[in-house]
């Protein structure tokens, strides 16, 4: 297998970063390259990874967010294939050989997961059962929420000539918005061994940031629905979750007395609908 460059975006996470590089610099196989994208931090992230971390290839740039983080990191890496790492997560020091075994194994695949170890609130918690991981075709299973983790991902850096980089207008639910791309395309692997370990309930996680979620995944999925480059079958699966995250939102929209979102929302899955039948 070819080289392999590590990716972890960052934003204020000095506390969580010496964690997350240990479990990278630990790996049974080691990267070719770790990539740390300082997102316009300002806890002295840039200097402390200069000073502590040296052999980090450090880049910098005014908050722009984790999508344009990436993109800036998947960019300027050198490496074939890219696995990235949220600054407060870590790998399992097997990560990357049972990946790079699984490549070897199975060489159509461009892109493969690990499974995870969830910690909420410093305790392990057992994931619900919507967000179980599935492998193959899975775009029907991407399309209720987040069924790919970056965290745990590896790609093939062809796939973002293919599918596109992360979209940098998407504040969260960025990564939802290029998992339903890639699985519209490709096959999804998936690896059955937990070697990711993700953290959750901490303050600054960005899903505390912006309530109502379903807002982004449901522009996520006009976005692809009137791209024209789903089959048939993915287009009824797209537009019936449409039409189910457009109802509960306009209920919460309807709760809120929000007349603008109400009609924009309406507007929006009407047009959708015609040029779907339109093309039919």
């Amino acid at each position: 297998m070819s080289s392999i460059s590590v990716i972890i975006p960052a934003y204020n996470r000095r506390h969580t970063l010496p964690r997350a590089l240990a479990s990278v610099m630990n790996q049974k196989r080691a990267p070719d390259e770790i990539l740390v994208i300082d997102d316009g931090s300002t806890d002295g992230t840039t200097d402390f990874l200069r000073s502590d971390f040296p052999s980090v290839r450090c880049l910098t740039q005014e908050n722009k967010g984790p999508s344009a983080a990436r993109n800036t990191a998947i960019q300027a890496a050198t490496g074939e294939w890219l696995a990235f790492l949220d600054s407060d997560d870590e790998w399992t020091r097997d990560k990357l050989m049972v990946q790079e075994d699984f490549f070897k194994a199975h060489p159509h695949f461009l892109i493969a997961q690990t499974d995870e170890i969830w910690i909420r609130n410093g305790k392990r918690v057992n994931p619900m059962n919507k967000h179980k991981k599935y492998g193959g075709w899975i775009f029907d299973k991407c399309l209720p929420l987040c069924v790919v983790s970056p965290s745990a991902v590896m790609i093939h850096r062809s796939l973002f000539d293919e599918a596109g980089l992360f979209d940098e207008s998407y504040p969260a639910c960025e990564d939802y918005e290029l998992w339903l791309r890639i699985a519209a395309r490709r096959e999804v692997g998936l690896i059955e061994k937990k070697c990711t370990v993700k953290y959750g309930g901490h303050a600054d996680q960005r899903s505390h940031e912006f309530p109502a979620m379903d807002r982004f995944r449901i522009r996520a999925l006009a976005k692809i629905l009137e791209s024209g480059r789903l089959d048939e079958g993915q287009t009824m699966s797209a537009l019936a979750m449409l039409e189910e995250k457009t109802r509960i939102f306009l209920a919460g929209a309807q709760k809120r007395g929000n007349q603008s979102e109400l009609e924009e929302s309406r507007a929006q899955l009407e047009r959708i609908k015609g040029k779907v039948q339109a093309r039919a």
